[in-house]
């Protein structure tokens, strides 16, 4: 992420972010403010100074970061006063998400509402007195002007230093209150799914479909949910409006219809206006979505989200080494969603008068403009209405657009693009791994499962020591031991390539992160997983991982997890700690469904039925493979795949899947079992279909 600086203006104000491998971080290292990372030198010195703490928590794609950053820290006048006053610190939320939940929750308490750029006064001891998200640098927009807080808070800690430290216990004590659970406890039912299904429903936007409100995010966890709750109960409705809001979402200007992946999310309730920056877990989570949604309903517009959304990751957001980076920003050029316009006059100059006429009437282009006087692009009309109005046949239009969208694509690569955040985060990219592996599986498409080899290569090798996982990866630097996030979606990625390729080393390399997680996160006396582990430094209060948000919890993959691993290795202590934990988050998960959909997601795999396929044969045979795009083609979400080569013998006795399993008259053959019994093996892949459906 480059920020036009000169060079004098760099010389006079270069900051200790210069040392930083974060590009948000560094993108500060060069404002008037003393920045200091997040340490021990800069806590070191609050303390001894008795000076508080200005934290400024963001990250690298974030418009208002940069707005607040231009307005503010680049001030000389209000870094001054920053400097004469504070400690100042600056952290990248992507990189200490313990840091940014907890004074995320206390500006959520406190004001009612929370986002990023987040500006948080701390005492030396780090317990905050004072915080919010964007301030301008004097007062407007109905928000307080920084220059002015600061000044006010400097002279608060100066007079009532003693006041404010006697709240520090309360406050805590109001931090920590949010990582208890009640202490009920009960199991999970098929009225469990049902109540869960009647809160969300309450909130379906009928119309553009996603929840009701704006601005409107995507919701992927919990619209995967609904796919499984039609699968379980037969509930069109369900159904229906996954539908809809797949349509709606890759129809609207929330999807590049040119580069494709997604948007962050929609400032408006048709999906039109997006939050221009591009994130790594959504364009994971999303197309991961749009594939189950293909292999339930095997709609062509599905699949072709599927392939350009993770075209896309590939080819922009894939690093040489086999790393997936983490965001592209919002803003290029200094305006936010500058390289995705368009204007009339562009696109007649470049397409021919044919091409523009049908391009411009399919896509919502106009000399008016639809988003400040200019186009983002959106398929409000269907191809069938455009062909109709233009005399053309679908085929016909279907070819003008494609050829449209190469030339338009092509002049817009020639643009400046918006800076990309290339470290790389273990968490996404287990998330980014795994929509690989099963595109790979379910589209036919090798290219993706090399993809995703390489990136579980990449991780292991970069971000795993021994029995550790790290967190973040950039310029040849792993940094900062892992959150329970990081271990979780690691560990579900090598789940599943081990569930596509048979390789018995992504299944150890599972097992063995598995099991640190459960060392380092788990909390025996609340039967409970952290978000930090015991490498990690001490902070005001411990911090739970059980939300749902904009990425799954990891405690919502590692309970997924150990219920796959109990099926694959036999080990019931898996299959425990994950019952405990689900029947712990029973009340919460079915009140507030809308902050557990992935966990929900688990809990249908947990109550089943679950679908056992045993594989025998060689993965690399042409009649293995048939097998295997059968098993992976139809959507069967609570399945686990257990693979045997016919000369393992080794694996057999480790696996309770595999034992006694074999070829059938020399063929490869499959072993379905299910409510703990097992049907007959089969060679055939019609009949093995077939079997998979009962």
């Amino acid at each position: 992420m480059n920020r036009t600086t000169s060079s004098k203006k760099q010389s006079i104000f270069k900051n200790r972010l210069v040392n930083e491998t974060s590009p948000y971080l560094r993108q500060h290292s060069y404002n008037p403010v003393d920045w200091y990372p997040w340490g021990k030198e800069a806590l070191e010195k609050s303390r001894l100074e008795n000076k508080p703490i200005l934290l400024s928590i963001g990250y690298s794609a974030c418009h208002w970061c940069h707005v607040m950053e231009k307005e503010s820290f680049e001030n000389e006048e209000i870094a001054e006063i920053m400097n004469d006053n504070f400690i100042n610190i600056k952290v990248d939320r992507e990189e200490r998400p313990d840091l940014d939940t907890i004074y995320m929750n206390y500006v959520q308490i406190t004001t009612g509402s929370g986002g990023w750029p987040m500006t948080v006064f701390l005492t030396p001891s780090q317990i905050p007195f004072y915080g919010g998200t964007y301030f301008p640098p004097e007062d407007r927009y109905g928000r307080p002007g920084f220059k002015r807080i600061c000044l006010a808070l400097a002279e608060a800690y100066l007079n009532k230093k003693t006041e404010i430290e006697a709240d520090g216990p309360q406050t805590i004590q109001r931090l920590t209150r949010m990582n208890i659970l009640p202490d009920s406890v009960s199991r999970i039912t098929s009225e469990s799914f049902d109540e869960a299904f009647n809160q969300l429903s309450s909130n379906f936007d009928k119309n553009y479909g996603g929840f009701s409100g704006a601005p409107k995010f995507p919701s992927s966890m919990n619209l995967a949910f609904l796919l499984r709750y039609y699968l379980r109960t037969g509930q069109t409705s369900a159904r229906n409006f996954v539908e809809l809001s797949l349509t709606k979402m890759a129809t609207g200007g929330m999807y590049d219809q040119l580069g494709g992946g997604f948007h962050r999310y929609s400032v408006d309730e048709r999906w039109l206006v997006p939050h221009f920056e591009k994130m790594l877990y959504d364009n994971a989570l999303l197309s991961h979505l749009y594939l189950e949604a293909y292999q339930l309903i095997q709609k062509p517009l599905y699949r072709r989200i599927v392939e350009e959304t993770l075209d896309y990751v590939a080819r922009e957001m894939l690093s040489p080494e086999g790393g997936f980076y983490s965001t592209q920003d919002a803003d290029s050029e200094g305006k936010e969603g500058k390289f995705f316009l368009w204007k009339q006059e562009e696109i007649n100059q470049i397409l021919s008068d044919q091409e523009s006429k049908a391009f411009s009437l399919f896509y919502d282009v106009t000399s008016e403009g639809n988003f400040e006087g200019e186009n983002i692009l959106n398929t409000p009309n269907s191809l069938s209405q455009v062909a109709t109005h233009l005399n053309l046949s679908e085929e016909k239009l279907w070819e003008i657009l494609s050829l449209s969208r190469k030339e338009l694509f092509q002049n817009r690569e020639q643009r400046i693009k918006p800076p990309r955040d290339e470290k790389v985060i273990t968490s996404w990219n287990g998330l980014m791994m795994t929509s690989f592996v099963e595109a790979s599986m379910v589209l036919q498409r090798p290219d993706y499962l090399k993809i995703a080899v390489d990136n579980a290569n990449f991780l292991l090798h970069h971000l795993c020591r021994k029995e550790s996982v790290f967190r973040t990866y950039k310029d040849g630097n792993a940094k900062l031991h892992g959150y329970l996030d990081d271990y979780a979606n690691l560990v579900n990625g090598l789940i599943t390539l081990y569930q596509a390729t048979g390789d018995r080393t992504w299944l150890t390399h599972a097992v063995r992160y598995n099991d640190e997680m459960i060392e380092q996160f788990w909390e025996s006396d609340h039967s409970l997983f952290f978000l930090t582990g015991k490498k990690h430094e001490k902070l005001v209060t411990p911090v739970r991982d059980i939300y749902d948000n904009a990425t799954p919890a990891g405690s919502s993959v590692a309970v997924y997890n150990l219920l796959k691993l109990a099926v694959l290795t036999g080990k019931s202590e898996y299959h425990n700690k994950a019952e405990i934990l689900l029947e712990k988050m029973s009340a919460p998960l079915t009140r507030y469904p809308s902050g557990f959909g992935y966990l929900l997601e688990a809990a249908d795999f947990y109550l089943g039925p679950i679908k056992e396929i045993a594989l025998v044969g060689d993965v690399d045979q042409v009649e293995t493979q048939k097998l295997l795009k059968v098993i992976h083609k139809s959507f069967l979400p609570n399945k686990v795949v257990a693979i045997l080569e016919p000369n393992q013998i080794q694996e057999m006795q480790d696996l309770p899947l595999l034992k006694g399993k074999k070829l059938i008259k020399g063929k490869p053959a499959v072993y379905v079992c299910q409510d703990y019994f097992c049907k007959a093996p089969v060679t055939d892949p019609e009949k093995l279909a077939i079997s998979l459906k009962k």
